[in-house]
């Protein structure tokens, strides 16, 4: 059943009758990227506009991924009426750790041989911060 264009010139297609699909089971194996995220953010709408009362469960083998894209997934997953679990299999690094937060604060789990890594915030500016800029950024 193809249910229409989620991403991309060539769309996604997926059927709602697919086990995982109708189990409510979404995974993110992979780098976060805007196809991913597209991809989960339309699976997460359409499964609770069919149905707002039962949980989502999404679980993650990551190594991280882009900024925007992964914030994109974690803003529909406070978004959406279900609760989401997440669950970390593997790794959830980086964005995915981000992204494993972003579940409901008591259906959060991590198997027993994963492993979660959180660092600080980092990017670029075109601009090199001067001394009293960081003073402004540390005390604001």
């Amino acid at each position: 059943m193809h249910l229409g264009r989620l991403y991309g010139s060539e769309g996604i297609q997926f059927d709602p009758n697919q086990p995982t699909l109708s189990r409510r089971l979404l995974f993110l194996g992979q780098e976060v990227d805007s196809e991913i995220s597209n991809q989960l953010i339309g699976l997460m709408i359409y499964l609770s506009i069919e149905d707002d009362t039962q949980d989502l469960y999404l679980f993650i083998n990551s190594p991280g991924g882009w900024v925007i894209p992964g914030v994109a997934l974690y803003d529909t997953m406070q978004f959406v009426q279900p609760d989401v679990h997440t669950i970390c299999m593997g790794s959830a690094a980086s964005m995915g750790s981000f992204i494993l937060v972003g579940g409901e604060i008591t259906k959060r789990l991590a198997f027993p041989h994963a492993w979660v890594m959180i660092h600080q915030p980092a990017g670029s500016f075109s601009e090199v911060a001067t001394e009293n800029s960081s003073w402004k950024w540390e005390n604001c």
